[in-house]
C-alpha cells in the first residue's frame, strides 16, 4: 500500500525540491546585490505574504478560483480519468503536469521563502566581510569577488538546510494531498489515522525517519563540498 503511494509523493517532493532551489538561490542572490531597490522591496513583500499563508489555505483559494470558477485546471488528483486512454507518452506527461501545477504552487510557498531569505541574508553578511573588502581593494571586480568568494560561502547555510528541506518536500503536507485528493503517503497517513490503521501509520513514520537520516547525511556532504574548512577524515 505504501509502495504504491510513495512514488506519487516522491514525484511532487522531487519537483518541488529542484524548482525551489533553482529559483531561491538566484533570487536570493539578486535580492542581496540589489538590496534596498524596488525589485528587492517588491519581491520581499510577495515572499512574506506567501510565507504567512499556509499551503492548504492557498490550495483552497487556487481550487476555488482556477479550478472551479475559471476551469483552467482540474479540481485535483494525480492524473485524469482518461489517463490510460492517451496513446503517447508526451500526452501522459502533459496530463500529469496539468494536474501538478496547483499542488506544486502550494508546496513551493513555505520553504521557498525561507530558502530565498536565507540566501539573501547570508550573501549580504559575506559581502560586508573584510575579505570581500580586501579583494575589491586589491583590484578584483565586484561581480568577480561575489561569484568567486562570497557566493560559495553564502551557500553553506543553504547546504545545511538541505536535510530538512528534503524531508519536507519528499513527505509533503498531508493537508495539501487531502485538499487536492492526491494519492500520496500524506493522504494515506491521514486516512490511516482516521481508520486507526496503526501498522500503516508506523510504516509512514519509519519512512520519514529514514528520509530525515538520508537528508542529514546529504546535508553533511553538501556542507563539505561548499565549505573548504570541513573535511572528512579519520
Amino acid at each position: 500500500m505504501i509502495a504504491e503511494r510513495l512514488p506519487v509523493s516522491l514525484f511532487y517532493g522531487g519537483m518541488t525540491f529542484f524548482i525551489s532551489y533553482f529559483i531561491s538561490i538566484p533570487l536570493g542572490y539578486f535580492k542581496a546585490i540589489k538590496h534596498g531597490s524596488v525589485f528587492d522591496s517588491t519581491s520581499s513583500i510577495l515572499i512574506f505574504v506567501g510565507y504567512a499563508l499556509p499551503g492548504y489555505v492557498v490550495g483552497v483559494f487556487l481550487i476555488t478560483v482556477f479550478a472551479y470558477h475559471l476551469e483552467w485546471f482540474p479540481m485535483g488528483g494525480f492524473v485524469g480519468d482518461d489517463f490510460s486512454d492517451y496513446e503517447t507518452f508526451l500526452e501522459q506527461v502533459k496530463d500529469i503536469m496539468w494536474h501538478a501545477i496547483l499542488p506544486l504552487i502550494c508546496y513551493l510557498i513555505g520553504d521557498f521563502a525561507t530558502l530565498t531569505m536565507t540566501m539573501k541574508n547570508s550573501l549580504m553578511e559575506n559581502l560586508s566581510s573584510d575579505y570581500i573588502r580586501t579583494a575589491i581593494a586589491k583590484g578584483l571586480p565586484f561581480q568577480k569577488a561575489v561569484r568567486k568568494h562570497a557566493l560559495q560561502n553564502s551557500l553553506i547555510p543553504i547546504a545545511s538546510h538541505f536535510g530538512n528541506s528534503l524531508l519536507f518536500f519528499m513527505t509533503g503536507s498531508f493537508l495539501i494531498e487531502v485538499i487536492f485528493n492526491i494519492d500520496g503517503i500524506g493522504l494515506l497517513g491521514y486516512e490511516s489515522i482516521i481508520e486507526r490503521d496503526y501498522p500503516v501509520v508506523m510504516g509512514i513514520v519509519a519512512i520519514n525517519a529514514v528520509m530525515l537520516m538520508v537528508g542529514n547525511i546529504l546535508s553533511d556532504l553538501c556542507v563539505a563540498l561548499t565549505d573548504p574548512r570541513v573535511r572528512f577524515g579519520a
